[in-house]
């Protein structure tokens, strides 16, 4: 008897923390954390985190600054590679990358030339970035709306919509985007087989459209997408049973889309922003 009082205050540990990320009462989420959610209850994670006003503290805030589309993906580029580490310190690097180019960072780079991008964050740190990897970065964006008129139609040049998502499409993207310099902090190549957390949590800006993405692209479908998936999806995903996987692989954030693709077939990423919401905020507000 100990023994089963003891595994059910465990239980209800579990559950008070499932309480605080989606707000259901406690005997719901005992419920639930025996069984994978539904649709029902993804849903109401959605209605209730789903607002622009939890947005902070996320590097998405920086894209809608902009209004035009062209600084929009270039922006959202540029905080979703550097978002990784602490979000307060990762706001400030974003912040310093984008104030130097004024209220378009898309027309900054165009008119700016390869060495003025150079000195420019010549002392510029974050974390394992420095500024002659940020300056390659930069460079690879300036080349790629100098070559191909956008990130988009760069994308797009790879994407096979006949595709379930869009894996190759990511390995072809970065292979095309580090064709004449590689920044491995900031976009790795794709024999890393990481889980691209980065460039999925890129084009979930750029591809979704509600009150949270901006929805900046019209050439790819959200069907398509991957979930983003950073520490707090993962531990999300496994305390709601979604996965039992232990690494962060591409392997383990196509198992759990596969599980969300299930729920919102046209939509798997829907959820992203919500599920992970109180995780993140705990954190670092």
């Amino acid at each position: 008897m100990a023994q089963v009082k003891e595994q059910k205050e465990d239980l209800r540990g579990k559950a008070l923390k499932a309480k605080d990320l989606v707000g259901y009462d406690k005997g719901a989420v005992v419920s639930r954390l025996l069984m994978k959610p539904d649709k029902a209850y993804l849903e109401k994670a959605y209605r209730e985190f789903n607002k622009p006003e939890f947005i902070h503290p996320d590097p998405l805030e920086f894209v809608w600054r902009y209004i035009s589309g062209a600084d929009r993906e270039v922006a959202g580029l540029i905080a979703a590679c550097l978002a990784y580490g602490n979000v307060t310190q990762i706001l400030k690097s974003v912040e310093k990358v984008l104030s130097p180019m004024g209220t378009s960072p898309s027309a900054w780079l165009r008119n700016t030339g390869p060495e003025t991008i150079r000195k420019s964050f010549k002392t510029f740190k974050h974390r394992f970035t420095t500024g002659a990897e940020l300056a390659v970065f930069l460079l690879n964006i300036k080349r790629a709306a100098e070559k191909h008129g956008s990130l988009e139609k760069l994308f797009l040049e790879g994407y096979d919509r006949d595709e379930t998502t869009v894996e190759n499409a990511i390995y072809k993207f970065i292979n095309s985007f580090n064709a004449i310099g590689c920044a491995p902090s900031l976009t790795p190549c794709p024999e890393h087989k990481s889980s691209f957390k980065r460039v999925n949590l890129f084009l979930r800006w750029m591809v979704r459209k509600d009150a949270v993405d901006p929805g900046v692209w019209t050439g790819v479908s959200p069907a398509k997408l991957i979930i983003p998936l950073d520490t707090h999806m993962h531990q999300v995903s496994i305390r709601l049973g979604i996965t039992a996987r232990k690494d962060t692989s591409m392997k383990t954030a196509a198992e759990i889309t596969t599980y969300f693709r299930k729920v919102s077939p046209g939509d798997p990423v829907k959820y992203d922003f919500s599920l992970t919401r109180a995780g993140i905020r705990a954190n670092n507000v």
